[in-house]
């Protein structure tokens, strides 16, 4: 027999993650729809499973029943607890929490005369297997960046967290700033919350780095957006071209053009014949120490959160990419193309984790 007919339905969903993890390089984004049929699929698959084995009296049904409960009570949380700790992202809890539902035992695929996957466990549940391999894949990241940064001859003591980027380049970038302006940092602004940012003010990053000084200053905001969710793929561009439509917005002029200090452009000549930097008061100097780039006001006013973005943080990673040509960023890592690879690879190797214990004698 090469597979039992559910063990063999299972494969439907390799391809489905394949998708999901070229998806998620390019625009880590992944719809929510996307995981509902698939723990429908697991659960009707479960189902069947069950009802061929009825009667459950027997050693083998109760290990079975013991395994399915390891994957959906123990693995499926675990995808949660993740995702509520910071680790994972919410689409990579979810996929974790389908391969759970979907792979809860070990398949058995025979394949000219060789049973796939070759290494099985003792514990035989099939979805921890995916999560050790697709950590121990995780694992590999940060060494791959490190041989990257290498190539290009980046070598640093960061080169495994972070690697120099091009400023401008940031609006199709995805991961976090890799510093402030007080040096390196873990903690730097999220590139989303940068996008959105700029989508609420309308403006772009070329904006921001042409002149600092005024956009730094509260007062200098006027008509707000829908900041989108910060991803790449929606929204306005970001990058030096309009960062909304070139409609007018305020009655006959163009966004750009619109007065930043109560009624008069800002390179406008101040009453007194100074020039309008000169006529700033001392309440204008107030505001920008109050909330500078306007980051509270920010926050304050979009209708969910920048990705735990807090407001010091928003303006040092403004301060930072405002001033220097080339930044650290921390790619981040789309858990699920781990995932993905991590599931092939339990599918026809098995379990590496317990492959490797078993050569040291450890199992």
């Amino acid at each position: 027999m090469v597979a039992t007919l559910p063990d063999l339905l299972r494969l439907v969903v390799v391809p489905v993650f394949a998708w999901a993890a070229i998806r998620d390089v390019r625009t880590r984004r992944l719809p929510n729809r996307l995981w509902p049929p698939l723990y429908l699929f697991g659960a009707l698959l479960l189902v069947w499973e069950i009802v061929t084995i009825w009667p459950l009296g027997g050693f083998v049904e109760m290990r079975f029943l013991v395994r399915v409960a390891i994957s959906l009570l123990f693995v499926a949380p675990l995808g949660y607890a993740f995702w509520y700790l910071g680790a994972f992202g919410g689409a990579d809890a979810k996929a974790m929490i389908a391969l759970a539902v979907l792979f809860p035992t070990f398949p058995a695929y025979d394949l000219a005369g060789v049973t796939l996957p070759l290494v099985d466990t003792q514990l035989g549940v099939f979805s921890l297997t995916i999560l050790t391999n697709t950590v121990l894949l995780g694992l590999a990241y940060p060494v791959g960046l490190a041989v990257f940064n290498l190539v290009r001859g980046e070598a640093s003591r960061l080169m495994f967290f972070a690697r120099p980027v091009a400023t401008d380049s940031l609006p199709d970038r995805h991961g976090r700033l890799f510093e402030d302006p007080d040096g390196p940092t873990r903690n730097g602004l999220d590139l989303d919350a940068l996008r959105m940012y700029l989508r609420w003010r309308g403006r772009t990053l070329s904006d921001v780095r042409a002149d600092p000084d005024d956009l730094r200053d509260p007062a200098s905001v006027g008509e707000t957006f829908a900041p989108t969710d910060g991803g790449t793929h929606v929204g306005p561009r970001t990058d030096g071209g309009r960062a909304v439509d070139d409609a007018p917005t305020d009655g006959g002029r163009a966004v750009d053009d619109a007065p930043t200090d109560g009624g008069r452009a800002v390179d406008d000549a101040a009453p007194d014949g100074g020039h309008a930097a000169d006529a700033e008061t001392d309440s204008d100097a107030d505001r920008e120490s109050d909330d500078p780039w306007a980051a509270e006001r920010f926050l304050d006013e979009i209708d969910h959160g920048a990705y735990g973005t807090d407001a010091a943080t928003l303006r040092e990673g403004l301060d930072v990419v405002a001033r220097e040509d080339r930044v650290l960023v921390s790619p981040g890592m789309p858990f699920v193309v781990p995932m993905a690879v991590g599931l092939v690879a339990s599918l026809t190797y098995g379990d590496a984790l317990f492959a490797a214990l078993g050569a040291l004698g450890l199992v």
